[in-house]
């Protein structure tokens, strides 16, 4: 069981979870390959990266957006959709071109918190609204 379906509070209910677009586990697959002829630390460098990766979430729910990260110990950062302002996309050439981005999403009184690397980001911000638009 995920960290986000364990901590839907009463009448609350995932409406999206959020992947990672392939291109985000590049890095780790660098350090496998040099770890291919030293096994030295760059494998325990991929292992932590790819360890660092998996152990991520995000996802929105009826009720709150949510990004959880962490292997061993978790930070999590929640808004609940009646106090998020503004949902905004970075995505530069390279993003565009191959359909990642970051969302970054803007809260009355709360930080801003960022899905990075993140699949489909226009479909991720337009999922976010209308979910929002329909606790309204």
């Amino acid at each position: 069981m995920t960290y986000i379906e364990e901590s839907l509070s009463a009448g609350e209910q995932v409406e999206g979870l959020f992947r990672l677009h392939w291109i985000a586990w590049i890095p780790m697959a660098i350090w496998i390959l040099l770890a291919i002829p030293t096994f030295g630390l760059t494998l325990f460098i991929a292992l932590y990266e790819y360890l660092r990766l998996r152990f991520q979430e995000r996802g929105v729910t009826n009720k709150r957006v949510i990004l959880k990260q962490g292997i061993i110990s978790r930070r999590t950062e929640e808004m609940r959709l009646k106090s998020i302002e503004t949902v905004e996309i970075d995505q530069g050439v390279l993003g565009r071109i191959f359909g990642f981005g970051t969302v970054k999403i803007t809260g009355k009184g709360v930080s801003d918190f960022l899905f990075k690397g993140i699949d489909d980001p226009l479909a991720v911000k337009r999922r976010i609204e209308s979910i929002g638009n329909s606790i309204d």
